[in-house]
């Protein structure tokens, strides 16, 4: 009889450390999906300072106006060309404005900051204009009247070394060519 309940006595040990095993283990998976749903979080929120959201410029300062009411120029990201919800809004007054003005051809600009390689800003610069094109292409302006050129980093709108200064020289910009 000692014996019959030894053993139930280490049964139910074991069944407990089990138990205890899985909730452990449950817990532990809880509190990394708990951590890692903050930490996306977090990265997800954007950074909107002054003239920034992000690292992607806002301001006005440097703005120049294509027609009244139809800013020149779109800002991008560091080492991107995807257009952001504010550029895809200006190049939409741009294209209504062209549409317009159908005799008008413009010339679009890539620039790039002074960072990274002379040739790899030539590239980013022209996969800039290229963007904006696009987007100008999709609202029905035709390609002839559209010519992309790019500068990389040599014509900075600001000649500051800092994170400002940068973000404004992330930028395609709309110039009449006639």
């Amino acid at each position: 009889m000692k014996l019959l309940s030894s053993c139930e006595k280490v049964k139910k040990r074991n069944i407990d450390q089990g138990a205890i095993m899985k909730l452990n283990k449950i817990l532990k998976n809880a509190f990394l999906i708990i951590f890692a749903c903050i930490a996306l979080s977090a990265c997800a929120t954007s950074k909107k300072t002054g003239q920034m959201q992000g690292d992607v410029y806002t301001g006005t300062d440097t703005v120049e106006y294509l027609a009244s009411g139809v800013p020149d120029r779109v800002f991008f990201a560091t080492n991107e060309s995807v257009l952001t919800t504010a550029s895809r809004e200006t190049l939409r007054k741009q294209a209504a404005w062209l549409r317009k003005n159908s005799k008008i051809t413009v010339v679009l600009e890539g620039h790039a900051d002074e960072r990274g390689t002379r040739e790899y800003n030539l590239a980013l610069g022209e996969r800039r204009a290229n963007a904006a094109k696009d987007y100008l292409m999709t609202y029905g302006i035709s390609s002839d009247r559209i010519s992309v050129l790019s500068y990389g980093k040599e014509r900075p709108v600001d000649s500051g070394s800092n994170p400002l200064a940068w973000s404004k020289n992330r930028r395609s910009v709309t110039v009449k060519a006639n």
